[in-house]
Formats: C-alpha cells, structure tokens, sequence
C-alpha cells in the first residue's frame, strides 16, 4: 500500500508498505477514506517532535471504515464509518481514569499515531484499543464534517473546557489557524461575552471576518491595546495560545489580566521564557499540554446538532498519491489554503468557497 512516510530531518516520501495487520486482540485495522495534513505533522518534519520516530508512516487526521477487528473489540465492526483519535489510550490506568488520556501508561498511549506507530496517511492503519481510539460515525454526519473531530476539534474542545469560561469573559485566542478557528469554535459553544481573535495573515483574519462576524479581530501589533480596549477588567479573562509563534506566548502572558488563564495549547519549535520578575503581581495560572481526546463521541453529537461545522476550513483536495505537492501547499500556506483534505486517487481539487 502507499504510505507516507517519515525518512529523516525535513525529508517524508510516498512510499510501498505492507499493510498492517491485527497485533493485539483489542486493535482495529481501519481503511482511511479522508485525511488531512496537520501543523503537528510540519513540526516532525522540520525535527520538533524528538520522540517521532523515523521510518514511521506519518498522518493522525483520518476517518475511514473499519476493515477488521481484533477478538476483544467491542464498540465497532467491519463496515462502521468511524472517526480515528489522535490519542491511544488504553481506558484503565490511572491518567485514563481521570480523563487525562494523554498520559496514558501504556506504551503506546498519548500520541502515537503518525509519531511512534503508523499513522494514516496511508491506504490503512492500525489503531491500537479501538474501542477508545474509533468513535462511530453517525449516518447524518459527513466524513467531512466529522475530518477533525478525532485531533484539531478534539484540541478545540479541551482546550475550552479546561479553560473554565464563564458567561461574563472576554477571551482572546491567540491564532487563527485552523486549530484556533476550532478552538475558537468550541469556547464559543460556552458563550462568554466576547471573543477577540488575534492573527498576522490578512487572509485568515479576513475568513475569521467572513465567517464569524461577531467576533472581534486584530494583530499581534496592535493586540494588547485592542484587548485593553475590549474588557472589562485591564485585560483578558481568558487566553487561549494557538499560534506557537516566536513571541505569541509573551503576547498571551501580557495580554491577560490579573488572575487570568492563560491556556497554552499551541506547540513551539523554540524553547519558551517564563520572565517570572515581570510578570511577578498578576498572580496568573498557565494550563499547557497535549490534547486530552476523550470527548470525541461530544463532539460528534455537537455536529449532528448543527452546533459544530469545520468544513469551511477544507479549501483544498488531493488525492493520496498527490500528497507531496499537498503538502507543499500547506506548509508554504499557499492558494489560500487553511486545510487540505487527502482522499482517495482522483484529480486535485481546489473547494470553490474559501
């Protein structure tokens, strides 16, 4: 089968892999009908994930159909449509237990998929404890609509609850990527009394603007004045840090208000500075780490609902065999592309509404 692989520093080819087989009782073998590129996937390419592992299939966005099933899995059956997460989690130990699924004992658990096993960028993948790792699609939802539910919506959606938003808050999001506009998405679902969403590409302010037309919009430079400006309280309740730019996380810090969160959700290919001196007095509390994906059967209710739509984001389509010169676009953000859908062999397509 092709599959994308992770060679060595900056360097992933499309190569011919066998395809993978049932290791353990509790895996799934699923076949992948829809992926997509995620930054996370730029940051092994470019060396900022040191525990990914070369010669891996890369690749942890994907839906797809359910090809076999090992003797314990009970929750899906050759044929169901099914979301696949970014997290391997085993559902037992004590991380589990508590809902932080990301540190997962097992050695396997927390992000594996696409950094330390196979990935699905590729025709099929392996997803080890599939009755944690594959939620079941529902027959109105779209394999779309349902693309990001398993990583950028499952991070939205952490990264919101964890942030303990109130009714009354001023948010600011730091990033209108595609994991801020979702992050954005979901700490909307808790309804404070405005967001801001702070962004230096033109192009992705102005979708923001088309799309979300009741949120307010700035840049990095003129950001900590427009937060001042826009809250109530000398700055933001909230800040949730999508963008993992060089001094978006001194932008965060600094536009909070006394007492505020600030949620890091963003990753860095630099080392980060906590000048505890200057900050000393705002008495803040930071949040960081990776996604805990364990509300994905949530959220996929959400878009059954018609509370939660990402497809907006898709702007282009490739086909499997394409996927190099897809992920060129991406990594050099250009033709106005947000997000890339990578489906089955046929002819690249550019959406016509971006």
């Amino acid at each position: 089968m092709k599959a994308l692989t992770y060679i060595e520093h900056k360097h992933f080819a499309l190569l011919d892999k066998p395809e993978p087989e049932i290791i353990d009782p509790r895996d799934a073998v699923v076949r992948a009908t829809l992926g997509s590129i995620c930054t996370s996937d730029l940051h092994i390419k470019h060396g900022s994930v040191p525990r990914a592992v070369p010669g891996i299939t890369v690749g942890h966005e994907m839906v797809g159909v359910v090809e076999s099933v090992g003797a314990a899995v009970k929750t899906v059956r050759p044929g169901d449509r099914v979301t696949v997460n970014v997290e391997t989690f085993c559902g037992e130990c004590y991380f589990c237990q508590h809902g932080w699924v990301n540190n997962c004992t097992d050695p396997d658990g927390g992000w594996a998929l696409g950094c330390r096993i196979d990935g699905g960028q590729a025709e099929l993948v392996r997803v080890p404890y599939a009755d944690q790792g594959l939620n079941k699609i529902p027959d109105s939802v779209t394999n779309e609509q349902a693309l990001f539910v398993g990583d950028i919506l499952a991070t939205g959606f952490w990264a919101a609850k964890i942030s303990e938003i109130k009714s009354e808050d001023t948010v600011l999001i730091i990033g209108a990527g595609p994991t801020g506009i979702c992050t954005l998405l979901c700490a909307a679902l808790k309804e404070p009394k405005r967001i801001i969403v702070c962004e230096k590409d033109p192009a992705r302010l102005t979708f923001v603007r088309e799309h979300y037309p009741k949120v307010l919009t700035c840049t990095p430079e003129e950001c900590e004045g427009f937060v001042l400006l826009n809250s109530d309280h000398g700055g933001a309740d909230v800040v949730l840090e999508v963008a993992g730019g060089k001094d978006t996380f001194r932008l965060a810090w600094r536009c909070a208000r006394p007492n505020a969160i600030v949620t890091v959700v963003a990753l860095y290919d630099e080392a980060q500075t906590l000048p505890l001196p200057e900050m000393y007095g705002k008495n803040l509390t930071f949040k960081t780490g990776g996604v805990d994906g364990c509300d994905c059967a949530e959220i996929l209710r959400l878009i059954e609902q018609g509370k939660l739509d990402t497809t907006p984001l898709i702007t282009h389509r490739f086909p499997l065999s394409e996927i190099e010169e897809a992920y060129r676009i991406f990594e050099n953000r250009l033709d106005g592309v947000i997000k890339v859908a990578i489906t089955a062999d046929k002819p690249h397509e550019k959406c016509s509404t971006v």
